[in-house]
């Protein structure tokens, strides 16, 4: 398939970023995870649609992995602000996806 490469390090990312999400969900100072949560919740969707985006060979793929690139790194210097295990494997998985938005793009 075409893109293979980057449409598995977004699918990659909308898994870390689900799990990151739920499990700071769980977290006893849920308050301080908030903007992690909606970040994650951001950029979960925004991976998804964009592997759509690119399945279709759509018109907008390139758009959608510029702002896909820009909410992954976004996303990986939230989770890496935090010190559970979930919010480091969300930042490396975003970090990876950044990466891979960044090689399409070039």
């Amino acid at each position: 398939m075409k893109n293979q490469k980057l449409i598995e390090a977004l699918n990659n990312c909308v898994a870390h970023c689900n799990h990151c999400a739920d499990a700071c969900l769980d977290e006893d100072m849920v308050k301080m995870m908030v903007d992690c949560i909606r970040t994650d919740r951001d950029c979960a969707e925004i991976c998804s649609a964009t592997v759509k985006l690119l399945a279709m060979d759509s018109a907008f793929a390139k758009a959608m992995v510029e702002i896909c690139h820009k909410v992954c790194v976004k996303c990986a210097d939230e989770c890496k602000g935090h010190d559970h295990q979930h919010c480091k494997d969300c930042a490396e998985a975003c970090r990876k996806c950044a990466d891979a938005c960044e090689a399409y793009l070039a």
